[in-house]
């Protein structure tokens, strides 16, 4: 049963069209009790950190999604926003997130190049569970990016202004700054990949 988190600062039909693509059946999680049983969850995310925190907390939602993922190591894919909250804090409103991982988010000097982040960027992903090794292009729309405390957590690396984690995964956790969802068919064949996955299984 794969969940896909809905609420009002993410973009879960996006995401929902290209599971749909790939031939798995998805449905939304709107509240609590949605992720009971649920073999994946995807957190799409567009906006803020704190909007998106806010959500999850009018949702009722944060307890749950720890309980899933923290304890019952449910597969989880965050996209976006859905990668920046698994950690800290956030300097975007000085937003506190999850704290799943370590670390902190940061905004782009925007005196040395375009804030926000829009467009194509190649990605260097090292090989995992889900996927294989591999370099391609992936789409971003986003002024902030990730400073993981623990280089173990960094999955995939992009060149803007310097070197910058462009995914993370640690055990059962997987999560992408880029839209895999908008990202053509790489982005279809990361999905595929993790979705794929069965539960149990040990990071490279």
């Amino acid at each position: 049963m794969i969940r896909i988190i809905d609420y009002k600062a993410g973009n879960a039909p996006s995401v929902l069209r290209a599971v749909s693509r790939l031939g798995f059946h998805a449905a939304f999680a709107r509240e609590a009790g949605a992720l009971d049983g649920a073999s994946h969850i995807l957190l799409p995310g567009v906006g803020s950190a704190k909007a998106t925190m806010d959500s999850l907390r009018e949702m009722s939602m944060l307890a749950a999604l720890e309980d899933a993922v923290l304890r019952k190591k449910t597969l989880f894919f965050g996209i976006c926003v859905g990668m920046q909250i698994l950690f800290d804090h956030s300097e975007e409103d000085g937003a506190d997130g999850l704290g799943w991982l370590k670390g902190r988010v940061v905004r782009f000097d925007g005196g040395a190049v375009r804030v926000p982040q829009m467009g194509w960027n190649k990605v260097t992903l090292s090989q995992s569970p889900a996927n294989p090794a591999l370099e391609d292009y992936f789409y971003f729309v986003n002024s902030y990016y990730v400073l993981p405390e623990n280089p173990s957590d960094v999955w995939g690396t992009a060149e803007y202004n310097g070197r910058f984690a462009a995914a993370v995964r640690r055990e059962n956790i997987f999560a992408a700054q880029f839209h895999a969802e908008k990202s053509g068919e790489a982005g279809l064949a990361l999905l595929n990949g993790f979705l794929r996955q069965g539960r149990g299984f040990e990071p490279c």
